[in-house]
């Protein structure tokens, strides 16, 4: 009896409102949504990410006494441009950098293969050539398994030209009628709610901060990461610098993991160029030092008020959120972690029922 106190006063103190049995059903029909028919509304999702990108652009130009449907238009102009050049400029050169680098791995496995026999010549009590080669062969399948299934994940709704002209058309659509329509749209969702949500709006409210926040932070750290990264580079004449800043700014959506992973292309390429010599030493030096001030200048200058996660969190969110959806998942890992951790701060405590404890001492 006195467990079944405990599991009555734990409910009590937690689940007696009447909102919180709202927020849990709201909760499940989200996941169940995502988990059945998420990889279908992947265009629909990506337009919510853009449209909270643009919101701020908006709001800005509400402050410069634009009007609010002038600005929607603007906005919805300069992304649409942004996606041209991206498609027409950036897309060629990306696609031309990947071939190259792609026809880089055999060498870069033969130079490692060298390396490692070099090794085995010296400490033949610990390690053999057989070893070497089986590791090193299973490693190279390994990577081209590893390629061959990011792509497809990545790429799972646009497997055929007609899919991709659909995600194309469908991401900017989507965009423009959620910046368009936010009011009427939100209006219309607070209409199949209760009247009294003080949770919902607590939960929604500061959902609405700090995602919107950590879309246009983000965008900000991956354009100025990606930037220095390209530039800097470009100066030290590494080749495929356009690919690697693209690379190492997207990075950035995957905290700690995304860096540790984007520095192996970005060694590889550089011992291929330069050797073991101090320019491959230089590049590396100037590397870490992007990497440096990306973790402690910029983002918490652009997060200070958002998103504060202890990386340990972050970590957890990003291999659970990506164990169960992928690369999607690992995209919005950290807006789920937030939602997850603004529903357990407002989330209703009624400290003045009994607790577990209280029952367990009467």
């Amino acid at each position: 009896m006195k467990f079944l106190e405990v599991i009555s006063a734990w409910i009590n103190q937690y689940f007696s409102n009447e909102e919180a049995i709202y927020l849990i059903a709201l909760l499940i029909v989200l996941v169940l949504a995502l988990a059945t028919v998420g990889g279908f509304l992947a265009p629909v999702l990506t337009g919510l990410v853009f449209a909270f990108l643009l919101q701020g652009l908006v709001k800005w130009m509400e402050r410069l006494k634009v009007p609010r449907m002038a600005g929607v238009y603007l906005s919805f102009l300069l992304f649409i441009g942004a996606i041209l050049a991206f498609l027409l400029i950036m897309v060629p050169l990306l696609l031309q950098q990947l071939q190259g680098l792609i026809a880089l791995i055999p060498t870069a496995i033969d130079l490692l293969r060298d390396w490692v026999a070099r090794l085995a010549e010296r400490f033949p009590e610990y390690v053999t050539q057989e070893q070497i080669s089986s590791v090193i062969d299973q490693g190279a399948r390994e990577v081209g398994n590893l390629g061959a299934s990011v792509l497809e994940t990545a790429f799972a709704q646009v497997t055929s030209l007609l899919g991709l002209l659909i995600f194309l058309v469908l991401v900017p659509i989507s965009t423009f009628f959620f910046l368009k329509d936010k009011d009427a749209l939100l209006e219309w969702v607070g209409s199949l709610l209760p009247q009294n949500r003080p949770l919902l709006s607590a939960v929604g409210a500061e959902m609405n901060d700090q995602l919107g926040n950590y879309v246009r932070g983000k965008s900000i750290e991956i354009l100025i990461v990606g930037a220095a990264t390209f530039v800097s580079f470009t100066l030290l004449g590494l080749n495929y610098a356009v690919l690697l800043g693209v690379a190492v700014g997207l990075s950035v959506l995957i905290p700690y993991v995304g860096a540790a992973v984007v520095t192996l292309p970005v060694f590889v390429v550089a011992i291929i160029q330069f050797g073991w010599t101090w320019d491959l030493a230089l590049v590396m030096i100037v590397y870490g030092i992007i990497q440096f001030l990306d973790g402690n200048v910029l983002v918490p200058l652009l997060f200070s008020e958002v998103v504060d996660l202890h990386p340990i969190t972050i970590i957890v969110a990003v291999l659970a959120f990506g164990g169960l959806w992928g690369v999607w998942g690992v995209f919005f890992a950290i807006p789920l972690a937030t939602l997850i951790k603004a529903i357990y701060k407002a989330w209703p405590r009624h400290i003045e029922d009994a607790t577990p404890e209280d029952a367990l001492t009467e």
